[in-house]
C-alpha cells in the first residue's frame, strides 16, 4: 500500500469520518503552513530542504511497496533529531506514524502520532489532523476514554463549527461510553446539519440514533426514527422492528398495517413473524385472514406444521365460522398431541357441523385421553350428541355427568331437565299411536 492509498485508508478508521491530512499533503504545505503559523500566537519554523528531500525519498520508497527501506532512511533521520526543529520532528513523527499503521501497528503508530503534537511549534493544521487521527485509532482500539480524550483535545483547537461526520464521531464515542443524552445530542445535530442540505441523513446515522433512544427508554421517539429508516432505505428489518414499535407503544391498527405491508411485499421470512401476524388477524376480527395466512405458511413450509401452529390454524377457522375446515388441522393436532384437548375442540366442531355421531366419538376421545381444560364440556357435547339421536337415556346420563362438575353444573341441570321433558313428550306420542 502506498502512503497516498494509506493515508486514504485511514478514513474507514473507526467510523469512516474525517480524514486527517495526506502524508504529501503535508509535506508540500509545510512551508507554507509555517510561514502562516508564524502569524499567530506561535512561530513555526521552516522545514529545511535537506530534511524534506529525506522524507520525500523515505515516502518514494514506501509509494513503491519497500516499507522496510522507508524506515530505514526514518532511521537515517532519527539519528540526527538533536539537530532537528520541532516542526522537522513533528513531520518526522508523522513519518513514522503513518508507516507504523500501514504495516497494522497501531500501538507503534498512535505512540508516533502522540509524539508529533508534542512538539508546541506545529501548524494548527497539523496538529489538528494529529488530534483527529489519534481519536480515530483509539476508536478502532475500543478505547473510548482515550477516544474522547483527543477529540476533546482537538475541539479546543478547533475554530471551525463541528461537521456533521465529526459530530458522528462524538456520537459514536459517547454511546460506546454509555452516555446516551450525550450520543442523542451529538447525532441530532448531525442529522439536522444533513437535513439543513437536503441530504439524506445516513442510515448508521440513524440506527445510531435508535439505538441511544431505545437506551434511554423512550419507544415513541424509537418509532420515529423507525419511521425515517422505513421511508429512506426500505429493508425488510425495519419494516418489521416497526411493526413490533407500533405494538410496543399501542399503535395497534398501525402495527397490522405494517406487519401486513411486509408479508405481502415478501419481507417475512421468520416463522414467529408469522405467528405475530396471524395473532394480530385475530385481534383485530379478521380470523379468515389469520387462518389463510397460516395455512400458506404451512404449506410453503414456513411455519412447522406442529402442535401450536396447527392448533391456531384450527382456531382461527372456528372463529372465522369455518369449521369444516377447521376439522382435518385439528385431526392432525390429535394425532400428534399426547392429551385429549384437540379432540375436545373436534367434538365441538363436529357439534357444530350437527355431525352427532363424529362430536359424540371425539368427546369420549378428549374424555379418555385427559387433559382436557373443562371436561363438563366434554360432557355436555356427550349430552347434546345423544339427545340429537334420540338416545334420551345416555344423554340424561351425560348431563347428570356434567352436573357433577361445578363449571357445567347450571348449563348441565338444564339440559337435564329439557331432555327430561321432551323424553315424556315422546313417550306419550308414542301411547297416542
Amino acid at each position: 500500500m502506498n502512503i497516498q492509498k494509506l493515508m486514504l485508508s485511514l478514513l474507514s478508521v473507526g467510523l469512516l469520518y474525517c480524514s486527517p491530512l495526506l502524508l504529501s499533503d503535508s509535506l508540500q504545505a509545510g512551508v507554507a503552513n509555517a510561514a502562516e503559523q508564524s502569524k499567530k500566537s506561535k512561530r513555526v519554523p521552516a522545514m529545511r530542504n535537506r530534511v524534506y528531500t529525506q522524507f520525500a525519498r523515505a515516502q518514494k520508497l514506501a509509494d513503491d511497496g519497500d516499507r522496510a527501506a522507508g524506515f530505514e532512511v526514518l532511521g537515517e533521520v532519527k539519528e540526527r533529531i538533536n539537530s532537528l526543529n520541532s516542526y522537522e520532528r513533528a513531520m518526522l513523527w508523522n513519518f513514522y506514524g503513518f508507516m507504523h499503521y500501514g504495516a497494522d501497528d497501531i500501538a507503534s503508530a498512535i505512540s508516533s502520532f502522540e509524539n508529533v503534537i508534542k512538539e508546541e511549534a506545529i501548524p494548527e493544521s497539523l496538529q489538528l489532523s494529529t488530534l483527529y487521527s489519534l481519536a480515530q485509532l483509539a476508536m478502532q482500539q475500543q478505547d473510548y476514554a482515550k477516544t474522547l480524550g483527543y477529540l476533546k483535545e482537538w475541539q479546543s483547537v478547533n475554530t471551525k463549527a463541528l461537521t456533521a461526520n465529526q459530530h458522528m464521531l462524538f456520537a459514536q464515542v459517547y454511546y460506546q461510553d454509555k452516555q446516551y443524552l450525550k450520543t442523542l445530542t451529538s447525532v441530532n445535530q448531525a442529522v439536522a446539519l444533513s437535513k439543513a442540505k437536503n441530504e439524506v441523513p445516513k442510515e448508521n446515522w440513524l440506527i445510531l440514533q435508535r439505538a441511544a433512544y431505545y437506551e434511554l427508554g423512550q419507544p415513541v421517539e424509537v418509532t420515529q426514527v423507525i419511521e425515517q429508516l422505513v421511508r429512506l432505505y426500505d429493508k425488510p428489518q425495519y419494516w418489521l422492528q416497526l411493526g413490533g414499535m407500533y405494538g410496543e407503544i399501542g399503535e395497534e391498527a398501525k402495527q397490522l398495517a405494517v406487519m401486513e405491508t411486509a408479508w405481502q411485499a415478501g419481507y417475512i421470512d421468520k416463522s414467529a413473524d408469522v405467528i405475530s401476524l396471524a395473532h394480530l388477524y385475530r385481534y383485530h376480527g379478521v380470523p379468515f385472514k389469520a387462518a389463510k395466512l397460516l395455512n400458506e405458511a404451512i404449506d410453503t413450509g414456513l411455519v412447522v406444521a406442529e402442535e401450536k401452529s396447527l392448533e391456531l390454524l384450527a382456531q382461527a377457522y372456528v372463529a372465522a365460522k369455518e369449521d369444516e375446515k377447521a376439522i382435518p388441522m385439528l385431526a392432525k393436532a390429535s394425532e400428534i398431541a399426547d392429551t385429549g384437548k384437540f379432540d375436545a375442540q373436534l367434538a365441538q366442531a363436529y357439534l357444530n357441523l350437527e355431525q352427532w355421531q363424529s362430536a359424540l366419538s371425539s368427546a369420549e376421545k378428549a374424555i379418555a385421553r385427559g387433559g382436557v381444560d373443562q371436561p363438563g364440556n366434554m360432557h355436555l357435547v356427550r349430552g347434546m350428541a345423544h339427545f340429537n339421536l334420540q338416545n334420551y337415556d345416555a344423554a340424561l346420563a351425560a348431563f347428570n355427568d356434567a352436573r357433577q362438575i361445578k363449571q357445567s353444573e347450571k348449563l348441565a341441570t338444564q339440559w337435564h331437565a329439557y331432555v327430561k321433558r321432551e323424553q315424556g313428550q315422546q313417550m306419550r306420542l308414542a301411547m297416542l299411536n
